[in-house]
């Protein structure tokens, strides 16, 4: 039995509660967590904005170390660490044949399987594949990488989705270049990865956007040149901050139509709109057809950054080791399992960034 964040159903509250974990099968690993981070995509579950089978145990940013593994399985050994990814690809359906591993088909596949069972016997499935709101889980081996040397695995759990989210959609999405301006929407986890991902990439100014007057100490620590609350003149703001023009480029993390909208709104004639954000299907983003004619801007979806993790996880923690890149200005307030229900209130608020789970 291990300790776990159980959600019985959507809209239901969160159950911290003991589960029954079975040993690795052919293709598993089992993980004992060192941490895990609170993410909008889990709240997004409770909610049902993102749909999947229930009860389910939540959590897809973690890291660990490797307790056992089943048969077949040999890119890590008991002992390793390991930093999860909550959506692998089978390299062989269409997008993953494209590249485009972050479209795979498959790569929620697992989320219908039975993970584990309450104290009652009742199956639970695995939220987003890797079930990170636990002690330990059990994944599918291709749900892990090996951890990059000189990176505590505490640290290490956040490059599971808010980094790599982040950074790649600064890289990879957006594809920023040395010089351009930059306007990013939301500093929570996410926002402050690409906050400072701009600043790799070399970003001649970075505005930040938030609707907390609170975070701008957070937002300037991870790079933001200037910082502004969100109110119905922001798009004249950015164009006010960037030479009369807007942004080269707008990022939006928040997931709702009106910030969508600014975003596009604050970018140049040409500019470049990446939303990150998860919305639900009642918001209604509009355009006219003269408008995008005329503005000529890119307004592009981004899933997981547009990210080949295996690729991507080398290039982002030799960032951090060389200092471009601190994993702990991410972080605003470090909790155990139980902690998980006040996070979730502390996002609704729209405060703090990232939330960690330390597992002792």
């Amino acid at each position: 039995m291990v300790r776990a964040a159980v959600l019985p159903a959507v809209g239901a509250p969160l159950e911290i509660t003991d589960i029954a974990l079975p040993e690795p099968g052919p293709g598993q690993v089992r993980i004992r967590l060192a941490a895990a981070g609170v993410c909008h995509s889990d709240l997004s579950l409770t909610d049902g904005t993102m749909r999947v089978p229930v009860p389910a145990v939540l959590g897809h940013e973690g890291a660990g170390t490797v307790v056992s593994v089943g048969e077949g399985v040999t890119h890590v050994a008991p002992g390793d660490g390991a930093v999860l990814n909550w959506a692998p690809s089978c390299g062989q359906c269409h997008h993953c044949l494209l590249g485009e591993v972050w479209l795979c088909a498959s790569a929620l596949s697992g989320v219908g399987a039975v993970h584990a069972r309450t104290a009652d016997g009742t199956p639970l499935h695995p939220g987003l594949n890797v079930a990170a709101f636990a002690e330990e889980t059990v994944v599918a081996a291709n749900c892990v990488l090996p951890a990059p040397d000189g990176i505590p695995l505490t640290d290490a759990a956040l490059l599971g989705c808010a980094v790599l989210t982040g950074y790649g959609a600064v890289h990879h999405s957006a594809r920023v270049r040395e010089g351009e301006t930059v306007v990013v929407f939301g500093v929570g986890g996410v926002g402050l990865a690409v906050l400072q991902s701009a600043g790799i990439a070399g970003a001649s100014t970075v505005v930040a956007v938030d609707v907390s007057p609170e975070k701008e100490e957070l937002a300037r620590a991870a790079g933001a040149t200037d910082y502004l609350v969100a109110s119905a003149t922001t798009a004249k703001d950015v164009r006010r901050l960037t030479g009369g023009h807007g942004a080269d480029v707008a990022v939006e993390c928040v997931g709702r139509a009106v910030t969508i909208r600014t975003a596009w709104e604050s970018t140049r004639r040409g500019g470049r709109t990446t939303v990150v954000g998860i919305g639900g299907k009642d918001q209604q983003v509009t355009f006219n057809a003269l408008e995008l004619f005329h503005w000529g801007r890119t307004l592009s979806g981004c899933v997981y950054g547009n990210c080949d993790p295996a690729r991507d996880l080398p290039v982002i923690a030799e960032h951090v080791r060389a200092g471009r890149f601190d994993l702990g200005a991410l972080v605003t307030e470090r909790i155990t399992l139980d902690g998980i229900p006040a996070a979730f209130d502390t996002m609704i608020a729209g405060r703090g960034g990232r939330a960690l789970i330390v597992f002792p």
